[in-house]
């Protein structure tokens, strides 16, 4: 029984702590976009608005539902490409010292995936 409390509350912490993490950096995007202001960097090539909307959703909302272990698996996705977009597109150049960060997150979220919310989770799986 301690061992699953344990297992629950890793998952706990690996669910709550790096979608903080994350969320620091969706929060700067996400008041650019509600004060109106959507100039923004454009990787994929769909526009500015639309890729500060997706930062924003990747960064800032799905990290929400994630910390909550609500649809943990699918609100990883958002998360993980928007991740992998950094570490290939927009820092593909750039040494691995720019990469590392988007990476780590990218990876995390990845088992976040992998494992589930574990029982602290609403989803509680």
């Amino acid at each position: 029984m301690k061992n699953a409390f344990t297992k629950d509350l890793g998952l706990a912490l690996l669910r709550v702590v790096p979608s903080l993490m994350m969320m620091s950096h969706g929060l700067p995007k996400l008041q650019k976009m509600l004060s109106g202001d959507f100039a923004f960097a454009n990787p994929l090539g769909i526009g500015e608005a639309p890729s500060l909307f997706l930062a924003v959703v990747g960064e800032f909302i799905a990290p929400i539902f994630i910390i909550l272990g609500f649809k943990t698996r699918f609100a990883t996705i958002p998360v993980i490409i928007t991740m992998l977009v950094a570490v290939f597109i927009v820092h593909g150049a750039d040494p691995f010292g720019k990469k590392e960060l988007p990476f780590l997150y990218a990876i995390v979220f990845i088992v976040i995936a992998l494992v589930g919310p574990g029982k602290f989770g609403i989803d509680k799986k």
